[in-house]
């Protein structure tokens, strides 16, 4: 049992690789991350991700597919799947009109699942090369976040409008190593629930396509459902395959 579940994890997100190879004109990333140690506390963390990204000259769709899970002593303390696709209309090199969509299931976040679309304009606002840029973007959307208990006002569900607001900056540090910063909100425009991302990762090449990948994460949830925590942080070592 300890290692049932990780290993299902990763073949959720390793599998559709082969797919996305023979598309030819589909490009991504697949990143899997495992500890596992045993004596006073035997656990199991499992980090494990796969980016699809398809671009033509008009457009540009990506899809990310990301899972976390951590059992310490045949007990699961961490399990959240993520989903994430955006599809941008490009008008030039650098503007673009954007739509997205995100689905995550956190079990222990006092969600049952949370989703939000969203729509807007979006910039590349600076860029060195194929590997280094900044992306700057804002619009408005909806969230929908299902409560795994009815909260104080009698709701199963926080239902509202949001104002997103993102920015991903990648650099290249050489020709082996990429520093990238990933930031978003989620501004509630009723309840005012504001929800804000942010990841930032070190990246550096080991042998051919296959990369060795540091990164830490916060989310945090200004009105978070009772009986859990605002902030949320992870910090993780990976490997991670391009092709």
């Amino acid at each position: 049992m300890l290692i049932r579940k990780p290993l299902a994890v990763a073949c959720l997100v390793v599998a559709p690789v082969a797919w996305a190879q023979e598309s030819g004109n589909v490009e991504g990333e697949a990143e899997l991350g495992i500890l596992l140690t045993s004596g006073n506390t035997e656990e199991t963390k499992v980090n494990g991700r796969l980016a699809l990204k398809h671009e033509t000259t008009m457009w540009r769709n990506t899809g990310e597919f990301s899972s976390r899970y951590t059992e310490a002593d045949e007990e699961t303390t961490a399990e959240e799947y993520q989903v994430a696709l955006e599809s941008d209309y490009k008008f030039d090199e650098q503007q673009y009109w954007f739509v997205r969509g995100s689905w995550e299931d956190d079990r222990f976040s006092g969600y049952d699942f949370e989703s939000t679309l969203s729509t807007g304009y979006g910039n590349r606002v600076w860029q060195v090369g194929e590997r280094s840029f900044l992306d700057l973007s804002g619009g408005l959307g909806y969230r929908y976040n299902k409560l795994e208990e009815v909260n104080d006002d009698g709701d199963d569900a926080e239902k509202e409008a949001i104002a997103r607001l993102a920015a991903h900056f990648d650099y290249a540090l050489s020709d082996t190593a990429l520093f990238r910063q990933k930031l978003s909100t989620e501004i509630g425009l009723d309840e005012n629930n504001t929800i804000s991302q942010s990841e930032t990762a070190l990246q550096t090449s080991i042998v051919g396509s296959l990369s060795m990948k540091a990164a830490f994460r916060v989310k945090h949830v200004s009105d978070a459902p009772a009986g859990t925590e605002k902030t949320d942080t992870e910090t993780s070592l990976s490997l991670l395959y391009g092709f």
